[in-house]
């Protein structure tokens, strides 16, 4: 039985004790020393379980990834020495470990110019390198993004015990972060070289953290649990994302798995049924109306409070007719600027009653931009107007 499956035994129910441990603040150098024996025998697949366990008691996520650090540091030369096969040459994992590869050079490149601020204050000198350097490793969000919306998801269909991939995504979002706010004081005026220490410090730990947990947990976790061909598969995906830095070298990518399902329709990127569509364009906060490429009407959603009265009468009926005299040239002169591929979109804003309400003309194209009709999309954005600042956490009360 795989490793990756064979988990409920006693060593991985010992570890998690020593781990729970760990997290609740006890000595780290006293238990290493006690249980040296069974950390010894611990093997990458376990990190994942013990992960998924301790996650599995809520533990609040800044707490979960300073004890997560600590266990890792103390497996780490056990997990070093697991044996882990190099993926194929130009496979899905190898290009992933490529574009790895990359990243860590341009973190590399950035310690010298780091250290001639500290030591030479050459801050003036260096910047622009710097500010270079932050804007490469900025790229390297597109391979998280693959990894959270590509990768994960093919994991989470065949392993349950994966709780541990919301906590690494939640340290891409902390290197997102630390990125995004580096880049800013290194603009500041005066510059905060403190601050500036700290950010750059935590991005080197990490990024480099996650890599090596990525090369020695999680991919071959993916490659024992995802069939080869499921990988290859996901280059399509992966492509529309976009790697940072390394391309693989395929002439085209397509998804030939047949997905057709009776009673149910192929959107392309989901299946539902005929029901669930209605119920998911009747619950938008939009009203929206379709007219084909021969002006016709065909479509109205009914979200529960509608701005603008449609009836099933108009089903079939010639758009132009369905506007007042006063207006009907303005939707005239949209179909016509679509039509001929001039436009793909026109907007407008209105106060009426006191609401401001927002209408946008779209026009639909097949993968020919042959024109196919027009998306009418009203929405009442009087409360959106309204926000300010920030919201992130819930809060209801307020709603």
């Amino acid at each position: 039985m795989s490793e990756f499956t064979n988990h409920k035994n006693e060593r991985i129910k010992k570890l998690h004790l020593v781990f729970q441990a760990i997290l609740e603040g006890k000595n780290v150098k006293a238990l290493y020393e006690k249980h040296l024996e069974l950390i010894n025998k611990c093997i990458p697949s376990d990190v994942v379980y013990l992960v998924h366990e301790l996650a599995e008691q809520k533990i609040p996520m800044d707490e979960m990834k300073k004890g997560i650090n600590k266990i890792l540091n103390l497996l780490h030369k056990t997990i070093i020495q697991h044996p882990v096969s190099n993926p194929i040459s130009d496979s899905y994992l190898w290009v992933m470990q490529k574009n790895n590869t990359l990243m860590l050079q341009k973190l590399e490149e950035l310690k010298p110019f780091i250290k001639q601020i500290n030591q030479q204050n050459e801050f003036e000198k260096v910047k622009p390198e710097v500010a270079r350097v932050l804007g490469e490793l900025e790229k390297f969000d597109s391979y998280y993004a693959i990894k959270e919306n590509v990768l994960f998801p093919k994991i989470e269909k065949l392993l349950p015990e994966v709780r541990c991939l919301s906590v690494m995504w939640s340290f891409h979002d902390d290197i997102r972060r630390n990125l995004k706010v580096a880049q800013r004081e290194l603009s500041g005026d005066p510059f905060n070289l403190k601050a500036f220490n700290r950010l750059t410090g935590d991005l080197y730990f990490n990024m480099n953290a996650i890599k090596f947990r990525e090369e020695q947990i999680l991919y071959p976790l993916a490659a024992e649990i995802i069939s080869a061909s499921e990988l290859e598969a996901c280059f399509a995906e992966s492509i529309e994302i976009g790697f940072p830095y390394y391309q693989p070298k395929i002439d085209l990518v397509t998804n030939t798995a047949n997905t057709s399902i009776e009673g149910k329709i192929d959107l392309g990127t989901g299946i539902v049924n005929a029901e669930q569509i209605k119920l998911i364009f009747n619950h938008l906060p939009i009203d929206i109306t379709f007219v084909d490429e021969n002006n016709k009407v065909r479509y109205y959603s009914t979200p529960p409070r509608r701005i603008f009265r449609r009836t099933n009468a108009i089903l079939g009926r010639d758009v132009h007719n369905c506007h007042p005299p006063e207006s009907v040239h303005v939707v005239e002169q949209i179909v016509e600027a679509f039509k001929a591929g001039r436009k793909d979109s026109a907007s407008f804003w209105i106060d009426m009653k006191g609401e401001m309400l927002f209408i946008q003309y779209f026009a639909v194209r097949n993968d020919n931009r042959d024109y196919k009709g027009v998306i009418e999309v009203s929405q009442n954005i009087t409360g959106i107007k309204k926000l300010d600042g920030e919201r992130r956490l819930l809060d209801w009360e307020k709603s």
